[in-house]
């Protein structure tokens, strides 16, 4: 199936894929470890490095090398992103806790980075330069009464990479949080919202622009938040 999704990112720049179809490509022997997954979402630090002063993202971050057949963690480093990619965050390094050994060493966490391989492979073949850098982000997004949560603060924008996933792991008491897709020039490309577990978007960073408008708390009395699994990739020659 994975190919049809190369297909659509070849011709559009990213394809989203409804969590199903993700389920399908994923396949039911890594989903058995699904709710550990899932939960440890419930375990992210306070980004600190919030430019605008918000205290609604959490976050876990890892740095990987990889091609077919072969992950391998890397030492821990910061993440760090330019300001023409980041206006908001970027031009420093940025230190976050690590994604647990534990969570790292999980079935669906290495099925969902062969995946990514395979799918983003596919669509930068015939020389799609592996190894890759791979950067793993698990981000939550809280929203409390009166204040919105803000998925991307930066507004629309591009990594600075060759491909990135974005699949929703868990919303709660939230609305809002639509995912847009924009050309170079500002055009819309696609406006969705990611609802439902697995539910995913795949983009060719070096194509389109990507944002997501804020969450709002839909009972104010009750934990508001928006988990999902970011990861970047991003050939190692360039």
């Amino acid at each position: 199936m994975f190919e049809n999704v190369s297909q659509q990112i070849i011709d559009a720049g990213f394809a989203r894929v409804r969590a199903p179809d993700m389920r399908r490509m994923v396949g039911e022997a890594a989903l058995v470890g699904w709710p550990a997954y899932a939960e440890s979402w419930n375990d992210l630090s306070i980004d600190e490095y919030m430019a605008d002063g918000g205290r609604y993202r959490r976050r876990r971050y890892a740095s990987l090398e990889a091609q077919p057949g072969k992950i391998a963690r890397q030492a821990h480093r910061p993440h760090f992103q330019s300001l023409d990619y980041n206006a908001l965050n970027g031009g420093v390094e940025r230190w976050f806790e690590p994604i647990t050994e534990a969570v790292g060493e999980m079935p669906f966490t290495r099925r969902i980075l062969d995946l990514s391989l395979g799918v983003f492979g596919a669509a930068a073949a015939p020389d799609p330069g592996y190894p890759w850098r791979v950067e793993m982000h698990q981000f939550r997004i809280e929203a409390r009464a009166g204040e919105q949560g803000r998925p991307t603060p930066e507004g629309a924008h591009r990594d600075g990479v060759d491909w990135v996933l974005v699949m929703l792991v868990a919303r709660e008491n939230i609305a809002a949080g639509v995912t847009d897709i924009f050309d170079p020039a500002g055009a819309s490309l696609g406006s969705f919202t990611l609802m439902e577990p697995l539910d995913a978007v795949f983009i060719d960073d070096a194509r389109v622009f990507h944002g997501v408008t804020a969450v709002e708390a839909v009972d104010p009395d009750r934990p508001a938040y928006r988990d999902v699994l970011v990861t970047t990739f991003r050939r190692s020659d360039r």
